[in-house]
């Protein structure tokens, strides 16, 4: 109920604008007898997926919540998980402003953030200082100014700073954002970082005598002999699971209305069945040997479900959570 009149003066503000605000409210208002108005009492659905348990298989996209500021809020919003990021070794600005779209007629938001955010450092401590119970996962890039032949360096700082205290790490290697750091989706250069970050998280188990899981995003505009070669880099990694999919650069659902010429990476309801076809072809060809995380349109229950059908063993959310807010939490994890 209270969300649409939010929602309604939100949308009067810049995004990024209403979004900052939005956060900063959440932090205020949680564990305050306000926080009635996002607080939410789900059913249980436990999910066990990448060796982890779950207690429902909606949770939060990375890109949201960057700098985990805003982690108990979420939780008491009833997401199953967390996902905050993407971080990178130091802090960054990130790309111009402005840098964040909403395309209200088709309930999409094109960004080109460049993953701002105030360093993996900040993040840890936000991390430890959360008291949600839930799992929680840190989703780690490459600064811009790293030369995309150094990015492996960049993914190995993140990941010895937030291992220890991530329920799963998800390595961003699909944001259409950083200049080159698609290119590290394919053949070579992807199995060189899978290898390296596979090794690392074996000294790292040792070190902290606990496994922490490895999930790889990836982006929606690849081809089927693409993702047939991504997959067959993950089986031969070793990699735990595969977060499908990142934003699009594809415009064709919406051409002619507004934004659709701004750089940068579309997601919400346009990308729905895009992404869900990545899942079904990733699917086909793991086997059920990597649990798949779908994310990319979920904006209600039923698109939760066709992303499970897809293959997918979890999902999460983001635009859709825009443009519904807490409530579509509940509606998916009721009726999933």
């Amino acid at each position: 109920m209270f969300y649409p009149l939010a929602r309604h003066l939100l949308f009067k503000l810049d995004p990024e604008q209403a979004h900052e605000l939005s956060l900063k409210q959440l932090a205020r208002l949680h564990g305050t007898p306000l926080d009635i108005f996002f607080r939410q009492s789900l059913p249980q659905r436990p999910v066990t997926c990448m060796g982890l348990n779950f207690a429902n298989p909606v949770g939060l996209a990375a890109g949201l919540d960057k700098d985990g500021e805003c982690i108990d809020a979420f939780g008491a919003m009833g997401f199953g998980f967390i996902e905050v990021g993407t971080v990178t070794p130091k802090p960054q600005s990130g790309n111009d402003k402005p840098r964040l779209f909403r395309v209200v007629p088709a309930e999409g938001i094109i960004n080109r953030m460049g993953f701002n955010n105030l360093g993996v450092d900040h993040l840890v401590e936000r991390v430890k200082a959360a008291k949600y119970q839930g799992v929680i996962g840190i989703n780690i890039g490459k600064n811009k100014d790293t030369p995309i032949e150094n990015g492996k360096d960049d993914y190995l700082i993140c990941m010895d700073k937030v291992y220890d205290h991530a329920g799963y790490i998800a390595v961003n290697i699909s944001s259409p954002n950083t200049p080159g750091l698609r290119q590290l989706q394919y053949g070579d250069a992807l199995d060189e970082l899978l290898a390296a970050l596979k090794e690392r998280q074996q000294v790292l188990a040792a070190q902290y005598k606990k496994y922490v899981p490895l999930a790889i995003k990836i982006a929606p505009d690849l081809s089927l002999d693409e993702i047939k070669q991504v997959a067959g880099s993950l089986l031969k990694n070793g990699i735990d699971g595969v977060i499908a999919t990142n934003t699009t650069l594809a415009r064709e659902m919406i051409y002619d209305m507004p934004h659709a010429g701004e750089a940068g990476g579309l997601s919400g309801r346009p990308l729905q069945h895009k992404s869900t076809e990545v899942i079904r072809l990733l699917a086909q060809e793991l086997k059920g040997a990597i649990p798949i995380i779908g994310v990319g349109g979920v904006d209600s229950a039923m698109a939760a479900r066709e992303k499970l059908q897809a293959g997918a063993t979890l999902v999460q959310i983001y635009s859709g959570f825009i443009y519904k807010g807490p409530a579509l939490v509940k509606e998916i994890v009721t009726n999933i």
